[in-house]
């Protein structure tokens, strides 16, 4: 499973009142350039080309709860699966981001290894952790 990386804005847009990680819609689209902890909206970042299987923008991440427990908070997302009805990518990144909020702010993104591209009838699943959650605030 790849690792979860924040980007730097995010801290702040939440403090800010960009984000309602439990309301708003957040989606899941993929690029082959890599992203930088310092890239704040979807726009500084080139998404594939939208094909059968992948939309433009990417897929919403449908939420499983947004709660807290004792002091720290966690975010659970249902996963996000892709299924080529044409081929798909180049992508090595997949990132989220939030649609809702005015200017497409990010979220956080996860590296593979490497570049994957899907041949008509592949799929991929980008794994949300149910168990951890796809991010958590807290002590």
């Amino acid at each position: 499973m790849a690792t979860f990386n924040k980007f730097d804005s995010f801290v702040e847009a939440l403090a800010e009142k960009v984000h309602n990680l439990g309301s708003d819609v957040l989606k899941v689209m993929l690029t082959n350039s890599a992203p930088v902890a310092s890239n704040t909206q979807k726009s500084q970042l080139t998404e594939i080309g939208a094909a059968s299987g992948y939309p433009a923008g990417g897929s919403q991440a449908t939420l499983v709860s947004s709660a807290q427990t004792s002091g720290t908070y966690k975010l659970t997302l249902n996963d996000v699966t892709y299924t080529a009805g044409a081929a798909i990518g180049p992508f090595q990144y997949a990132v989220l981001y939030n649609d809702t909020a005015t200017n497409k702010e990010l979220i956080g993104w996860w590296a593979y290894t490497s570049s994957i591209s899907l041949a008509i009838g592949e799929s991929f699943v980008i794994d949300m952790d149910a168990a951890n959650g796809v991010l958590t605030i807290g002590p």
